[in-house]
């Protein structure tokens, strides 16, 4: 018999958990409390790929699978490089409205870590992948920005922007997984899970429904 699997979010993005749901799966969510600034120095990608680690692991230090229990701790962590530069959520208005008149008419790379903590019985696995997706960002204007960021929404993600929110609409077009703009890449995770031995459809909350 197949143990049970408790799957947890390590992460506070309501984005990502929407995601997930969307996608079937109803995870819990504990949040890492990691330190974001601790590994600044490193280049955007792998600042996504290093914060992404350290809070998968952060949340599975924490727990421990009960008997005939799989335990699947997910990290996630987003960096937007933009002229080589990683930025993660602007420090404030100001920070943003500057770095939307950076983006706007520009195209950046939005970059996320992907780490799946793996806990059964006395075995720990831990398993690392990064996602990147171009970002086309349309050529708003000055009043725009000033409205967008008035909002409030552009200060509470990595990069300034949204996707799936507000920031849509200046957004000009994607290369890559849209997924990943919002957070967490369904089809990598997908993949991911695949190489333990975990079929995507096994973990719906409802194979009827998909919820």
């Amino acid at each position: 018999m197949a143990d049970q699997i408790r799957l947890v979010l390590a992460s506070a993005s309501p984005a990502r958990l929407r995601t997930l749901r969307a996608a079937g799966l109803h995870p819990e969510v504990i949040v890492s409390g990691v330190d974001e600034s601790v590994f600044s120095e490193l280049d955007p990608a792998s600042l996504a790929s290093k914060l992404a680690e350290r809070k998968a692991a952060a949340v599975a230090d924490r727990l421990a699978p009960a008997t005939g229990e799989r335990l699947l701790v997910i990290g996630c962590d987003s960096v937007l490089e933009l002229d080589g530069i990683g930025y993660g959520k602007p420090a404030s208005a100001a920070a943003a409205v500057a770095r939307w008149q950076a983006m706007r008419g520009h195209s950046g790379v939005l970059h996320t870590g992907h780490c799946v903590v793996d806990k059964h019985g006395t075995t720990v696995g831990t398993w690392s992948a990064l996602a990147s997706t171009t970002v086309h960002f349309a050529q708003v204007s000055d009043p725009e920005i000033e409205a967008y960021v008035a909002t409030g929404e552009p200060l509470e993600v990595a990069g300034g922007f949204t996707i799936d929110g507000l920031g849509s609409a200046f957004v000009a077009g994607l290369e890559g997984d849209p997924h990943n703009v919002v957070g967490i890449s369904v089809p990598l995770l997908r993949t991911m899970l695949a190489d333990l031995g975990i079929l995507w459809p096994t973990l719906w909350a409802d194979p009827l429904k998909g919820s």
